[in-house]
């Protein structure tokens, strides 16, 4: 019975998502409000436990909820601009003649590099893909598929902080347990990518780019891994990575990298108004900032280490360490101010820069927060205030134990596996990888330590998964849909996509289960 009610805001958020159609801020906040409801009714745990429980959830959550809020503001701010189209003309030039390495270039190469950066591939893609020729499917599909493998490592390496943080490992330790899964989900990604556009057919043309760019992505997460610099950055050289190999294998194979024949005179305006490296300003100057403050040791260590910014939440508890000047949502801010002298935004784009943020911000952000907040209410449940500090009054009482035992005895040697399968459902019903981490971070911590099974690679495959799962999101791909004015595509494509999702999930579950 425990078991049951612990399971039940989880389930309420899955079926607000998917058959009440809610949508993700709304089906949290309705989560939030039946844990905090659950943990004090049958699980004795205050109010305020539960409110603070929340509080610190939320400010753990700031990796990815401020980076929501910035990344917006800068993506926006580039839209607004013209920056965003003059960026997009000059993409559509690329591998026109090669269909196969213009899928790995744009969906793989760009839409990992966008992602890092904080920008949101589903809103800047579909336009492309559709413009470039291929159907309204396709160009939902990809943008949302491309980037996947290297989810982890998204607003410059957000939800791998927060897998650091909550597990206490040293970010190079944390990177180097998710990059072994990484040239192997690369490269199934490229694979499914072109299934979709054509079948087995289109896998046996494109499998030697495909391969390569797979190769070339996940490889590289492993260098920056093993080399322990820049760990944050390892989306942005990925994604840069696979790029220049796909563009080396045309040059190796004899065919045009750039062919400006389908460029439009309006287009050919667009290029003329605004240099391509004035576009692309604020995403060179982020990652120089970011490159300086990560390779440069003395620096790294007084914003990480020096300045971390702890901030006492839990009585008794570990302190949550925002690193608010180490943080890449800073830098995103910072990057976009140094960008305004070069391209001189007027006072009107301000004014349409002000509007859109205000518009679309507000709610990503507090979707991004609101499962912290789950998964802290969770974690606390069964604790109460003594002498000054919480302790958990008795396991029995506590939902992510009650969890973690059920598990353990339920599924036993085969945990491992079913762990990755719960990272999918984590990153449907919260559409981020990170907050999948925040959700069972602390159950798979427990679970292993009762089954003498790696915990690290557990929540690291359970993490990967809740990555892959953004192929199947609601919110994800009705974002690609309405960007080209085709809702009701994505309904679509996640009929077509869920196989492919689950195929991805096995092989992650079954390397999970051998390494653990």
């Amino acid at each position: 019975m425990d078991v049951v009610l612990t399971l039940i805001p989880i389930v309420a958020v899955l079926v607000l998502l998917t058959l009440a159609k809610w949508p993700a801020d709304l089906s949290g906040m309705a989560g939030w409000i039946l844990v905090v409801a659950i943990s004090a009714f049958f699980f004795k745990t205050s109010l305020q436990v539960g409110l603070t429980a929340s509080l610190a959830g939320m400010i753990a959550s700031f990796p990815v909820s401020l980076m929501v809020a910035t990344s917006i503001f800068q993506i926006t701010f580039l839209e607004s601009t013209g920056a965003l189209k003059r960026i997009v003309v000059f993409v559509k030039t690329l591998a026109k003649n090669d269909q196969a390495v213009q899928i790995m270039i744009i969906n793989m190469g760009i839409g990992t590099l966008l992602v890092a950066v904080g920008a949101t591939p589903v809103s800047i893609l579909p336009p492309l893909m559709l413009a470039l020729g291929y159907s309204t499917f396709v160009a939902v599909a990809l943008p949302a598929l491309g980037f996947d493998s290297l989810c982890t490592y998204a607003l410059l390496g957000a939800p791998l902080v927060v897998f650091s943080d909550m597990t206490g490992t040293p970010l190079t330790t944390s990177a180097l347990v998710f990059s072994k899964f990484m040239p192997m989900i690369s490269t199934m990604i490229g694979f499914g990518m072109l299934w979709l556009v054509g079948g087995w057919s289109k896998v046996k043309e494109g499998f030697i780019p495909c391969t390569l760019a797979g190769l070339t992505m996940g490889f590289t997460a492993v260098a920056v891994a093993h080399i322990g610099k820049g760990i944050v950055l390892t989306g942005v050289l990925g994604g840069l990575a696979t790029i220049v190999m796909m563009l080396l294998y045309m040059r190796l194979s004899g065919k045009a990298i750039l062919d400006r024949s389908c460029i439009s005179n309006e287009e050919k305006q667009i290029e003329k108004n605004m240099p391509l490296l004035t576009a692309l300003g604020p995403w060179i100057i982020l990652l120089a900032t970011c490159l300086f403050i990560n390779f440069w040791p003395p620096l790294f260590d007084f914003l990480f280490k020096d300045l971390a910014m702890p901030v006492e939440i839990i009585p008794g508890g570990k302190p949550i360490m925002t690193r608010m000047l180490w943080n890449a949502y800073t830098w995103v801010i910072i990057s976009t101010l140094l960008a305004i002298p070069f391209i001189k935004p007027t006072r009107k784009q301000w004014q349409d820069i002000g509007k859109k943020w205000i518009k679309r911000a507000p709610r990503p952000v507090f979707s991004a927060a609101i499962f912290f907040a789950i998964a802290y209410v969770m974690t606390y449940s069964g604790y109460a205030p003594v002498n000054g500090i919480w302790e958990m009054s008795s396991s029995d009482y506590n939902m992510i134990s009650i969890l973690a035992v059920g598990s353990a005895d339920f599924f036993q040697g085969l945990y491992p596996a079913v762990a990755a399968f719960l990272g999918l459902l984590g990153g449907f019903v919260s559409g981020s990888e990170a907050s999948t981490i925040a959700l069972f971070t602390k159950y798979n911590i427990l679970t292993s330590k009762i089954l003498s099974v790696d915990a690290l690679v557990v929540t690291a495959g359970t993490a990967i998964a809740g990555g892959l799962a953004s192929v199947i999101s609601p919110a994800k791909l009705q974002n690609a849909a309405a960007t080209i004015d085709s809702l009701g595509t994505e309904s679509k494509v996640i009929r077509a996509v869920v196989p492919i999702a689950l195929i991805f999930t096995a092989v992650a579950a079954l390397l999970t289960l051998f390494w653990a």
